[in-house]
């Protein structure tokens, strides 16, 4: 018997860990993903915010293209989380020997990725022109793109490859302070580049592109020499040479999730347009929801990536008991955050919409009604938006990701953009028809995720 095959039988005969133990090893995890993916969103509103004293022009070019840039690398970013549960069965099942293998070929996978990146990135003008928009902004466009792309291999490794595999090493703390640093050096940076300010080149709108192609750079670089430099991760990545087989495997594993994030961005982006169609004060309205949504929405995002490593650990170990509870503890966790935060938007919604719009003016009166109505919808949406989320990390774990992508598509398209289109628009409830289209599609997703999970872990218990 080898020495993986002895430590696995002995893993698989331990006594599994509490309920408590699951949570709290759980939330230990996901601490640091949620304080990065908050970071990440924080770099966004401090771009937002400078590129607005530019004006109009300025800041609905570079808002545009810095979404254009995100989309792209989030969906392939997607490929990129088959290394996370890849390393956490392998450590699971106490053979680290196959980590560096894997470190190296998500490595190689990662700059393949920024390819196409870079490519759609190089040809934004022309694609926004033939979707109709101005030839002036599409230019401008174009051109904050042509310096972002730059930064498209970067983010593809230091977000994607490093928020995949520092937290299967257990070194998901590595992303805390990183994280949180490069908000503070992306604002100065995109401060002294669009001004010229502290002897730096004035750059105006390019300028914003061009800090934040650096911070993702830096924060790449960082935290690979962290990683690298740490003697107690040096065999985690000791020099491997990538291989086409586990490239493959990589791939298959991961391209569904990609397809999956695909999916559901372009939800989101066709029920904007769909608002913006229904005039001004319904876009507002909706913009301010989903920006209130999008940020609790990190939290269970985080614990789907923790349940990822967690469940996908113990599958290794051969504890198919301990991986359904880590599973059921994290849509836990989830749901209850989820569930605290709904209740602060039904409690409180004209204070939440108070820090986008002044309450007391008579001009926002219809924006803050109908801003608040939507909050009480969304309470209900990032619910369910939280259980498919961790549901589809758990499901990850086990590497089911064709199955969850087929759901979501039917789930979001089949059925939110399709009740949300007819509510609104032939039942004449507007934007609020709207969010409940999208409740009823994240829901029969949350669904059909929990009672996939449900069913894969119940009969790996079985076997």
């Amino acid at each position: 018997m080898t020495r993986t095959t002895r430590t696995l039988a002995s893993r698989a005969a331990a006594a599994p860990p509490t309920l408590s133990r699951h949570a709290a090893d759980t939330a230990r995890l996901a601490g640091p993903l949620a304080i990065a993916q908050l970071s990440q969103m924080a770099m966004s509103v401090t771009d937002t915010i400078l590129l607005g004293s530019l004006g109009a022009d300025a800041l609905a070019a570079g808002g545009l293209g810095a979404n254009l840039f995100f989309v792209i690398v989030t969906v392939l970013q997607g490929v990129l989380t088959s290394v996370s549960v890849s390393v956490a069965q392998a450590r699971g099942a106490d053979d680290e020997s196959r980590v560096p293998h894997i470190y190296w070929t998500g490595f190689a996978l990662s700059l393949l990725l920024s390819l196409p990146a870079f490519a759609l990135l190089s040809f934004a003008t022309p694609i926004l022109v033939a979707l109709g928009e101005p030839a002036l902004l599409a230019q401008h466009v174009g051109d904050y793109a042509a310096v972002l792309r730059w930064g498209a291999p970067a983010s593809l490794i230091g977000v994607g490859l490093m928020r995949a595999f520092l937290p299967a090493i257990g070194a998901a703390r590595r992303l805390l302070w990183i994280s949180i640093g490069c908000v503070f050096f992306n604002g100065f940076l995109n401060y002294g580049l669009i001004y010229g300010a502290w002897g730096l080149p004035r750059m105006g709108l390019l300028g914003s592109a061009a800090a934040t192609t650096v911070t993702v750079w830096l924060t790449a670089l960082v935290l690979m020499a962290l990683l690298h430099l740490r003697p107690s991760h040096q065999h985690f990545v000791a020099a491997r040479r990538p291989t086409a087989p586990l490239m493959g495997e990589l791939f298959t594993i991961g391209w569904p999730v990609a397809i999956t994030y695909a999916v559901e961005a372009t939800l989101f982006l066709a029920t904007g347009l769909l608002a913006g169609l229904l005039g001004e004060m319904p876009l507002a309205a909706h913009q301010i929801a989903l920006n209130v949504a999008s940020v609790t929405f990190m939290v269970p995002l985080s614990i789907g990536q923790a349940a990822n490593v967690r469940v996908g650990y113990w599958i290794g170990a051969g504890q198919p008991r301990a991986a359904r509870h880590a599973g059921f503890v994290a849509l836990a966790l989830g749901t209850a955050f989820m569930t605290l935060s709904a209740l602060v938007m039904v409690l409180a919604p004209h204070s939440i919409v108070g820090l986008y719009l002044h309450l007391d003016d008579p001009a926002n009166a219809n924006t803050v009604a109908l801003a608040t109505t939507l909050l009480g919808v969304a309470a209900l949406f990032q619910i369910v938006d939280g259980v498919q989320t961790v549901g589809s990390g758990c499901l990850r774990a086990y590497k089911d990701t064709r199955v969850p992508m087929v759901a979501a598509t039917l789930g979001y398209w089949g059925i939110g953009f399709t009740v949300g289109y007819v509510l609104a628009f032939h039942f004449g409830m507007g934007a609020l028809g709207l969010w409940w289209g999208l409740a009823a599609g994240l829901a029969s997703v949350a669904v059909l995720m929990t009672w996939r999970f449900h069913r894969i872990s119940l009969s790996r218990c079985q076997d």
